[in-house]
Order: C-alpha cells, then sequence, then structure tokens
C-alpha cells in the first residue's frame, strides 16, 4: 500500500516535471513568435519609408535609374518575404540597395542640404536602429529556446513533442565587410 503511494508521488512528479518542461517550449515559442513580429513591425515602417526617400532622391539624381530599380525591388521583395529565411534574405538586399541609394546622394549636395531628406534619413536610421535591437531581442529569444532543445533532459521532450531549433536572424556577408571612408 505504502508502495503504491510512493509509485503514485513519483509518476506524479515525473508528470509535472515533463509538463513543465513542455511548457517551458511553449513559452519561448511563443517569444519568439513575439520578437518576430516585433522585426515584422520595424521592417514594415522600414518599407513605407523608402517610397518616401526613393522620390526624393529621384527629384535630384534621375539619371540613376539602376538605383532606384533596385531599391524598388528589394522593397518589393521585403514586402513579399513570409518566412524568416526570406526576410532575412530580402532585408539584407534592401539594406545592400540602401547603400546604394545613400551613395547617390552623398554626389548632389542640393540633396544632402534638402530638409525633407535629412529629414527622411534620421526616420531611416531611428528605424535601422529599432530593427537591430528588435533582432537583438529575437536572437537572445532563439538562443534561450535552442539551448533548451539541446541540453538535457530538455532534448527528450523536444524530441518527443517536435520541437526544434530556431533559425538566428543574422546579417549578411556584405553587411559584415569593413566599411572604407574617404575624407
Amino acid at each position: 500500500m505504502n508502495t503504491t503511494y510512493v509509485l503514485i508521488g513519483v509518476l506524479a512528479v515525473f508528470v509535472i516535471y515533463i509538463v513543465s518542461i513542455y511548457n517551458g517550449f511553449v513559452t519561448l515559442k511563443a517569444r519568439i513568435k513575439e520578437a518576430l513580429s516585433g522585426i515584422d513591425v520595424q521592417l514594415k515602417r522600414r518599407i513605407d519609408l523608402i517610397p518616401n526617400l526613393v522620390e526624393t532622391v529621384k527629384g535630384y539624381a534621375k539619371h540613376e535609374k539602376q538605383v532606384f530599380e533596385n531599391v524598388t525591388k528589394a522593397r518589393s521583395s521585403l514586402m513579399k518575404a513570409e518566412g524568416i529565411e526570406e526576410k532575412l534574405e530580402a532585408n539584407n538586399m534592401l539594406t545592400s540597395a540602401l547603400k546604394s541609394l545613400f551613395a547617390v546622394a552623398e554626389a548632389y549636395p542640393d540633396l544632402k542640404a534638402s530638409t525633407n531628406f535629412a529629414d527622411l534619413q534620421r526616420q531611416l536610421e531611428d528605424t535601422e536602429d529599432k530593427v537591430a535591437y528588435s533582432r537583438q531581442f529575437y536572437n537572445a529569444n532563439v538562443l534561450e529556446y535552442n539551448t533548451k532543445v539541446k541540453v538535457l533532459p530538455n532534448s527528450v521532450v523536444a524530441n518527443i513533442f517536435g520541437f526544434t531549433e530556431e533559425p538566428y536572424f543574422e546579417t549578411s556577408k556584405e553587411d559584415k565587410k569593413e566599411v572604407k571612408v574617404n575624407f
């Protein structure tokens, strides 16, 4: 009789332990989803700023057609991106296209002096900072989740319930290159 109670008690503790591990995975997945949503909000804000920026630059640099097409194409790709990998690739493409756009702006002193352009540039920089923070928040949650997926005994529960590692939101190789500044 006492043995039965002990076995039931041990089994109950075991079940509670497994449920707590499972709930931890569910909580972390929800945090990752929230963090990705934060990235999406900032990328949307970025997408919304770009047409105004392009139109402002177009007014000064009409012959830079290829740059404008690249920015528009990259923006469109980011708007259509579905999964984290697609968003990451489209975001990196847009970042590269925007670098070209700002390089064009450097060649036009009147454009650089425009208050409209300066305001748009400031808003875009603010948005870039928010994207970076959102990406950092997302990656911190992914790190915690992926670590939990890998360590014992959590990895056993993860395998049973199908919890797998999540990808990080990383920068492209292009963004990691050294920036050369010439005065």
